[in-house]
């Protein structure tokens, strides 16, 4: 491919570097630098001027780095000339803060997206936001991917004649039924309500979950909190099996462990979005019986190559329809 300069963030390069791989494109060297006053700067080291530059960087822990860094990756491609600047974000983070539930409560979706576009973003390329009016945030184009193709292909393996698709709250229940009509399943969701961050309540499972192989789906998975309540009220229903699948595996303050601590948790699926933090844990071994990590660089390369020959993204990504 001409005319195209893609670069890596720090936060997750070697995703980048598979996007490449399938791209036939090189990833361009970037230097980051930090002052003794501790601030940031970011030199891409490769030439920009002209080109459709594509700078990957998902937001993830240390998040505020991780975005200032992107900043200033957005803020040096401009000066530098580029023609078009699209950032790649697999996990956008603040697309948790999207609505003003509180008074006096910051919108940080809104804010980061504003500061990207202020940055010199001119495209944004992201992966199952957490709520779909996300969107509406950015004042450019958002080309907005989604998992369940992989998920799906993935789960094909198994016998889904009597599997039942459950999300583990309303809000989600979209997402889970498209997955459950790609996998020919029944859906079911929990009520949940939510108290804390880390505090929710299930009361019940609204959906056939009594004998059958469940799938509990989420978009993203943080401290687990969430999934191992839902665990609980499945339990009380006696499900034949429990698998377990998401987009973005967080997997924060030893979620993993607690996961894979469950006994009747058969399998849990979560993609490459962003780096599964298993190497830090000398219990690798025992994720690593649990854990299956699918990548989306090949839907994500897809995706860099129709947007650079302005080509169609919807028609191979958009988030499937209601029938």
């Amino acid at each position: 491919m001409r005319d195209i300069a893609v670069f890596s963030g720090s936060a997750h390069p070697e995703l980048a570097a598979e996007v490449c791989a399938h791209l036939g494109v090189p990833l361009s060297p970037t230097r980051l630098n930090r002052f003794a006053n501790d601030c940031l700067e970011v030199q891409l080291r490769a030439n920009c001027r002209e080109r459709d530059v594509f700078l990957i960087q998902p937001l993830v822990k240390p998040v505020q780095e991780h975005l200032v860094e992107l900043l200033l990756m957005c803020d040096a491609a401009r000066g530098a000339s580029a023609g078009r600047i699209t950032v790649v974000m697999p996990h956008y983070s603040y697309a948790r803060s999207d609505k003003k539930d509180a008074p006096r409560i910051s919108l940080g979706g809104r804010l980061v997206a504003d500061l990207l576009v202020a940055a010199g973003a001119g495209r944004v390329l992201a992966m199952t936001l957490h709520a779909p009016q996300v969107h509406g945030f950015f004042s450019v184009p958002v080309d907005h991917l989604h998992a369940l193709r992989e998920l799906a292909a993935h789960f094909r393996q198994y016998d889904l004649s009597r599997t039942t698709v459950v999300s583990p709250d309303l809000g989600n229940a979209k997402e889970a039924a498209a997955f459950a009509r790609m996998i020919g399943a029944q859906v079911a969701a929990g009520a949940k309500q939510r108290y804390a961050d880390d505090r929710v309540t299930i009361s019940s499972v609204i959906g056939d979950v009594a004998g059958r192989d469940v799938i509990v789906l989420d978009d993203e998975i943080a401290k687990g909190s969430t999934v191992l309540e839902l665990l609980d009220r499945l339990r009380e229903s006696g499900p034949r099996s429990i698998r377990i699948a998401c987009t973005h595996g967080l997997f924060a303050a030893g979620a993993l462990k607690r996961l894979t601590e469950q006994d009747d948790v058969l399998e849990i699926v979560c993609t490459n979005t962003v780096p599964v933090p298993v190497d830090d844990h000398e219990e690798y071994g025992a994720y690593r019986d649990k854990l299956r990590v699918l990548s989306i660089a090949p839907a994500l390369a897809e995706a860099v190559r129709r947007i650079h020959n302005g080509q169609s993204v919807s028609a191979l990504f958009d988030a499937p329809k209601d029938e």
